[in-house]
């Protein structure tokens, strides 16, 4: 080793030392950045070494959450980024001079702070748990406490209107924004509200009030702020310096030995609890000091929306007034994973016309009940009947094909339909639900596995490269940053050398941002082509394992692509290798050697939207929405904003892949260009799959980008019903064969709730349903110069721009 190489590597050992020494005082500095790792990845840590700021590992272990937490408690974050998804492993945030940047890991902005005019001297970590953005003179430019997620922290205080909103998160492990909201509102209350549309406030149903306007006070003072002060304790200042207590005073812990936090849970529930700053491994978790609702299950109590739990579910109170979801007997979640979600009954209620029989009707040999006892869903009434008996209750809804379930109570009966919403347990109010079911339904619950959500596949860790190791040590001194810098680059050049980045092949030259590929090398990775994980109408996909670092790829073997077009090929892989978008599967690489072609892409972990769409099970149509959305958006890119204009030519459910978090992303997009005419799908010059392909492929019109709206209109119609169009081999039977005339014709006739049959979720919606209905239609008019842009579907789905009544599709209809 030479006396150069050894200085360099004493240098990077020391790092380590000298990033703690620089960091002891909360101090953070300009250019100081911190590497979203595994493990290895120092945070920003106040000078009590109480809190740290930096990145936390969600439950996908790539994926990574822009956070505040404890140090001694690192499982229960105080602060973080609710405006934006995890980011993935490898990402960065700098404290740059116009504050915090973050970045994936090739670079790309994914949020940063408002623009602080170069004004940045430092940012601190102080013990309170608020990561503050200063000046030279120490003026606060910008601190998390203005921002909070779900959480306040004492000395944290909330001011009518701005920023100082609490929004619950979707679920425990979902950090994406939930449905729940805590706000100071300008009359000086301080509200619980449920928001059934994050967009539309006027959706908001109230279910806790604090009582401090003037209004509920007689005309005296209203509060003007929510103060968590240094004792831990909670209140409201009103305007005439008097305090409204949220609190007891009498049961706060001391503060010197205990943290406190107040929460607005993902289920509704805000709560101030504390935990002892000493502790050991037994030691009970937070422990909870008042909440609000006393009782979440009937405080929800509006007319918009499910409830304290989804729609056909029952609610009733736990400990500490959080609330226990559970669905009825007969009944299962739509998603397995979300007990408090919506259910859905094993069995669809017929509206047959009944026919009498020797003894009793139809509806007694088909339908039964399960007898509730203190169970009621208040705001699904359709009919109320007085005076009635308890049988008489009975048989008037055993006799009704709209009744879900009758509510009898003091001689009163209520027939309800679906969907049921508020459900919960009311205790001593001699109130008897009967249940309707189908009989021999009730014993058969499907198992767990038939359900749509896929388990996430267990990724191996990647190995930390030489400059994430060393970018997690940069610190708060300016001497220790230029060495690392130093370091760095002398240790690549050491290592490495200088390389440019480009690709040679059969005395041709690439220049491209996506990495070539031996042959060997991939099969190798696929493990002699192995495991095959799909086909399309280029070849066959292959899951692979690239070493090192053991990152998992799907590599397509391409069969299908014309043999003399070597420089078509290569164009064509630079055009898409300069494509990026969240809704695009991303290209990594390829191979190009001889006969063979191939195509290396990131994995995708849940499969195709073919997979998700047409089961047993459908996925929610909240869900639904966000794919089709998705898709719209990636092809609005590919259409307009992209540096070459790619038109994608097959658009259909299996060329549509879900991530982890079942974000949609349109794969095979530019490779239409490279398919031989001789091995298309017909013996004309057609592009696509059969069901897709627009008209003017069949009339040797001009092909524009108006094929892929037509082709997208027919899996927006796919998305809504969750059936199948025509394009497979296999023929679906049924009275309506042809999803695109059928759909015109429940349009026509008004019967909507045909296309989604028994999605209670669908239903409840009615004015998005009709208006996704409405695109569709527009979509696929048979005429390309009717059909709207895909910029324009985009801003209809969204709601943004108003969606007239289409004509008929087709003249032959």
């Amino acid at each position: 080793m030479s006396y150069f190489q050894f200085h360099l590597l004493l240098i990077i050992f020391l790092l380590p030392l000298f990033y703690t020494l620089a960091q002891n005082n909360g101090v953070v500095s300009v250019g100081s950045t911190l590497t979203a790792a595994n493990g290895t990845s120092r945070p920003w840590i106040s000078p009590s070494s109480d809190f740290a700021f930096g990145f936390r590992q969600v439950q996908d272990k790539d994926r990574f959450l822009l956070s505040i937490w404890y140090v001694k408690i690192p499982d229960t974050l105080v602060w973080f980024n609710n405006k934006i998804d995890p980011v993935p492993l490898g990402s960065t945030v700098q404290l740059a001079q116009t504050g915090l940047v973050l970045r994936d890991p090739q670079g790309r902005l994914v949020w940063r702070t408002e623009n602080l005019a170069d004004d940045v001297d430092h940012g601190f970590m102080n013990d309170t748990g608020n990561f503050i953005i200063k000046r030279r003179d120490n003026f606060s430019l910008w601190q998390s406490f203005d921002f909070p997620a779900d959480t306040i922290l004492p000395m944290q205080d909330l001011l009518p209107g701005g920023n100082s909103i609490l929004i619950s998160r979707k679920s425990e492990t979902n950090f994406s924004r939930g449905r729940f909201y805590l706000q100071f509102l300008a009359n000086g209350n301080l509200i619980l509200t449920t928001r059934s549309n994050p967009r539309n406030r006027e959706d908001d149903d109230e279910y806790y009030n604090s009582q401090t306007s003037d209004e509920a006070n007689n005309g005296s003072a209203s509060g003007i702020r929510v103060i968590f002060d240094e004792r831990g304790s909670m209140h409201i200042l009103r305007r005439n310096n008097e305090i409204a207590d949220l609190t007891p005073s009498s049961s706060l812990p001391p503060a010197t030995e205990n943290y406190f936090r107040a929460t607005l849970s993902f289920d509704g529930v805000f709560t101030h609890y504390y935990h002892p700053r000493t502790f050991s491994a037994g030691t009970p978790n937070w422990k909870a000091i008042w909440w609000q609702p006393d009782n979440i299950c009937m405080d929800i109590d509006g007319d918009r929306g499910s409830g304290a739990c989804g729609y056909n579910n029952v609610c009733r109170v736990g400990s500490f007034g959080r609330p226990i979801c559970k669905c009825p007997k007969g009944y299962q979640l739509l998603d397995p994973n979300d007990e408090y979600g919506s259910c859905r009954p094993n069995f669809t209620l017929s509206c047959r016309r009944s026919v009498q029989k020797d003894k009793g009707s139809i509806e007694e040999d088909l339908y039964d009940f399960v007898i509730l006892n203190d169970t009621n869903w208040p705001k699904s009434d359709f009919e109320r009947l007085s005076p009635f008996s308890e049988i008489e209750c009975r048989q008037a809804c055993l006799e009704d094909c709209f009744c879900a379930v009758a509510i009898f109570s003091n001689s009163q009966c209520w027939k309800k339909k679906f969907p049921l919403s508020n459900g919960r347990i009311e205790t001593n109010t001699r109130t008897i639900a009967f249940l309707k079911y189908k009989k021999g339904d009730i014993p058969n619950y499907p198992s767990p596995d038939s359900t749509w959500v896929q388990e996430t596949e267990n990724k191996s860790k990647q190995r930390s490269t030489p400059l994430i190791i060393v970018s997690s040590f940069l610190g708060g001194s300016v001497f220790i940053n230029f060495l690392l810098i130093t370091a760095v680059f002398c240790g690549l050049y050491l290592i490495y050398g200088a390389k440019k980045l480009k690709i040679h092949s059969n005395n041709h030259v690439l220049e491209t941002n996506v990495h070539f590929f031996a042959y060997e090398e991939l099969v190798e990775a696929t493990n002699g082509f192995k495991e095959e994980i799909g086909r399309g109408s280029f070849g066959i996909v292959y899951k692979g394992v690239i070493k090192p670092g053991s990152k998992t790829v799907a590599v397509k073997k391409l069969d299908r692509v014309a043999q003399d077009t070597e420089k078509e090929f290569r164009a064509e892989i630079k055009s898409i290798s300069q494509t990026h978008h969240k809704n695009l599967v991303r290209l990594l690489g390829f191979c190009d050697k001889g006969q063979y072609r191939l195509l290396v892409y990131e994995y995708i972990s849940n499969g195709t939207l073919s997979s998700l769409l047409f089961t047993n099970s459908k996925p929610s149509w909240t869900l639904r929405i966000q794919i089709a959305i998705a898709i719209a958006k990636g092809l609005v890119y590919l259409h307009e904003e992209c540096i070459n204009q790619i038109i994608h030519c097959d658009i259909k459910p299996q060329n549509i892949l879900l991530d982890e978090y079942y974000n949609a992303k349109i794969s095979d997009f530019g490779l239409a260009k490279l398919l031989s005419f001789n091995q298309s799908r017909t013996h004309t010059n057609i592009r696509g799959t059969k069901g897709y392909v627009a008209p003017e492929w069949f009339r040797s019109s001009k092909v524009t980008s108006k094929v892929d709206v037509y082709s997208f209109g027919v899996l927006l119609l796919e998305i809504i019903s969750c059936r199948k169009c025509l394009g497979e081999a296999e023929i679906e039977v049924g009275e309506y064969p042809i999803l695109n005339d059928w759909v015109w014709d429940c349009f026509q006739e008004g019967r909507l709730d045909s296309l989604v049959e028994d999605d209670f979720e669908a239903l409840n919606d009615k004015k998005k349903l009709e208006r996704f209905v409405k695109v569709g239609i527009w979509c696929i008019q048979e005429d390309s110069s009717l059909r709207p842009t895909m910029r324009k579907v985009c801003q209809m789905l969204e709601g943004v721009v108003e969606v007239l009544t289409p004509s008929c599709p087709s003249p032959f209809l």
